[in-house]
């Protein structure tokens, strides 16, 4: 018998047929029953995890211990399972039904940064999952490593910055990227290499005959090789890329970063600009007038709000030039459900 596929069963049949059944008390059961020492909370509100500040509730949020108790997790879900794995949820919208299914948050959960190899033309860092990428560009600058500046500029965590290859001030995330520490769905650990994926920009894919269909696998570490440099050169550097990002870019108010990728040989800002969309709003979801390419949260914004502004410029850009912008922000959950 699989115990872990029952109780997620009578969870999940509880809240239909009123089974005197507390998800969260069977789940709890079920992690402790493995060993597994994460936290895991129920019905938890993603407004508090996203950097935008919507989004409805995740069915089940579980934060792993470490890397071990991930892949240990893993293997006691029924394999049908969604499963969502989030960072900072700096590029991300939920959707005002929330999550059915299980998040798992490795922002500062899995938070290994080392060191792990020193020659004369460089080092090897390794970077977890949940690692934010402007703490990765500091190390490396301690370390007189050169090359991983433009992370500060990235407000996320390195797990998210792999899958989608990001990138800012003319740099990108597997510009360094040696190989890549894995979990799969079936909890195990592997490590791949740079030639697996075929690499894009904002986007990073693993090579057809390589996936897995069965085996969903996400990031839970990086290996950057990265040159000697000047530690001095390096913090200024990283200063100024800061400095201008501050200037070009709305951080007083809630936003996801860049929401469409740039165009070939053209910038998305400029486009949505000219469209005069700049300053457009829809309910609390304006277009950002410091920089068209960031949609924000004037305060009272729903997930709903935000995606139909993300249409609706969508649609003007096309109708009006005839480019279809890509969205970079990963959109995920259910519409709002009728009461």
């Amino acid at each position: 018998m699989n115990t872990a596929k029952n109780l997620w069963a009578m969870t999940h049949l509880s809240q239909y047929i009123g089974l005197n059944v507390s998800i969260i008390d069977s789940l709890t059961n079920e992690v402790g029953m493995r060993g597994m020492r994460g936290e895991m909370r129920s019905n938890e509100p993603m407004s508090q995890h996203t950097s935008w500040r919507v989004g409805g509730y995740a069915e089940h949020y579980y934060l792993p211990a470490d890397l071990d108790d991930f892949a240990n997790f893993l293997r006691i879900l029924p394999p049908n399972e969604p499963i969502y794995v989030i960072g900072l949820g700096s590029n991300l919208l939920v959707r005002d039904g929330g999550l059915r299914g299980t998040v798992v948050a490795v922002h500062a959960q899995l938070n290994e940064l080392q060191l792990v190899e020193q020659n004369q033309s460089g080092g090897l860092i390794f970077a977890s999952a949940g690692i934010a990428c402007a703490k990765v560009a500091r190390f490396a600058a301690k370390h007189h490593l050169t090359g991983a500046e433009f992370l500060a500029g990235i407000p996320g965590t390195m797990g998210g910055a792999l899958a989608m290859n990001a990138g800012c001030f003319g740099s990108e995330t597997w510009d360094v990227v040696e190989k890549v520490q894995i979990v799969n769905h079936s909890g195990q650990v592997l490590v791949r290499q740079n030639s697996d994926y075929t690499i894009g920009y904002r986007s990073t894919n693993l090579r057809p005959e390589l996936a897995n269909p069965r085996a969903t696998e996400w990031f839970a570490g990086g290996y950057l090789r990265l040159p000697h440099g000047n530690q001095t050169e390096s913090r200024e550097k990283i200063k100024q890329l800061l400095a201008k990002r501050i200037d070009s870019q709305p951080l007083n108010l809630p936003n996801a970063g860049s929401v469409f990728r740039n165009p070939p040989g053209d910038y998305a800002a400029r486009l949505i600009e000219a469209c005069g969309l700049k300053g457009h709003s829809i309910g609390g979801a304006m277009i950002s007038p410091k920089h068209a390419n960031f949609i924000v949260n004037t305060g009272n914004a729903s997930a709903a709000d935000i995606e139909a502004l993300m249409m609706q410029v969508q649609n003007k850009v096309k109708q009006e030039t005839g480019i279809e912008l890509i969205r970079e922000v990963r959109i995920i959950g259910d519409a709002r459900r009728n009461a």
